[in-house]
């Protein structure tokens, strides 16, 4: 069974944090195979969401995002951003719930602003699905192709 959580950076138990960043850094760097510094300075400003399975040996971070409120990344627009489901959790449609849970939290904080991603490019069918629209072509971020979702303010 999956808990989640949404926590602010200061409220982070230094396991979580290592676990969060040892997710990230699994998936974004080692799998993708994509040298890029994950610590970009944002984790302080933004509101993190933790999936957490207690299956097996102990706990682990199934699932993870983090959400950012308006003018942190983008000058007008919210942002949702690191979203990622661990190798271990796959294929159980947590990348959906997940997403789903941080859309409705960023309604629930800011519910005039539009809401900006920088997705991977396979994934545009997943965020035209929640109501994402392409913004512009695709482009390479640290060597993998990308593009500007949008979705509009619902309220």
């Amino acid at each position: 069974m999956l808990s989640w959580q949404w926590k602010a950076f200061p409220e982070l138990t230094l396991e979580e944090l290592y676990a969060l960043l040892a997710l990230r850094q699994e998936v974004f760097v080692v799998e993708q195979r994509s040298l890029y510094l994950d610590a970009d300075g944002l984790d302080a400003r933004s509101l993190h969401l933790l999936g957490t399975e207690d299956t097996g040996p102990g706990p682990f971070l199934a699932a993870y995002l983090r959400i950012l409120p308006p003018g942190v990344k983008h000058p007008d627009e919210a942002s949702l951003g690191r979203v990622v489901t661990s190798p271990r959790a796959r294929g159980r449609g947590l990348g959906r719930e997940l997403t789903e849970r941080g859309l409705a939290r960023l309604e629930a904080l800011y519910p005039r602003a539009d809401i900006r991603i920088s997705a991977q490019e396979y994934l545009i069918a997943f965020y035209g699905s929640l109501g994402f629209v392409t913004q512009g072509g695709v482009y390479d971020e640290d060597g993998i192709p990308h593009v500007e979702m949008l979705r509009r303010a619902r309220g």
